[in-house]
């Protein structure tokens, strides 16, 4: 049983990644692609999912949520009898790249940024529907 805790604390840890991946690179391609007149960049659903997206990190953020994700990831580790660390995913990832440990207002800060820089952006070069064909 321990060996299925950590698959499925390993496969959270893979979603929860592709989850900021879609975020943060989903909007480095708006940006490119708003530049570069990529109409794909423009995709309501795709916008739309963007944009929720970080609003839902805005959110915890300023509500003091701890990500589900993270939370589940941590109860998997736990019954795998493995160590967790503390703090949110992100704050837990900056801290192993950068080795520096931030307390939490400036990942909202962070967060809250990145979010304004999306809203600002789905104003700047709004998603557009599709013409309805004929």
């Amino acid at each position: 049983m321990v060996l299925f805790y950590r698959v499925l604390a390993d496969i959270v840890v893979v979603v929860h990644a592709s989850y900021v991946s879609f975020v943060v690179v989903g909007q480095l391609a708006i940006l490119i692609g708003w530049l570069r007149r990529w109409g794909w960049v423009r995709n309501l659903p795709f916008r739309l999912a963007h944009l929720g997206a970080i609003l839902v990190v805005v959110l915890e953020a300023w509500c003091g949520i701890t990500c589900p994700l993270t939370t589940w990831e941590r109860w998997l580790r736990e019954q795998a009898g493995e160590t967790t660390y503390e703090g949110d995913f992100i704050a837990n990832w900056v801290h192993r790249v950068l080795f520096y440990h931030f307390p939490p207002w400036v990942f909202m800060v962070g967060y809250t940024a990145f979010g304004a820089l999306v809203v600002l952006t789905f104003v700047l070069a709004p998603p557009r529907r599709k013409a309805a064909s004929h």
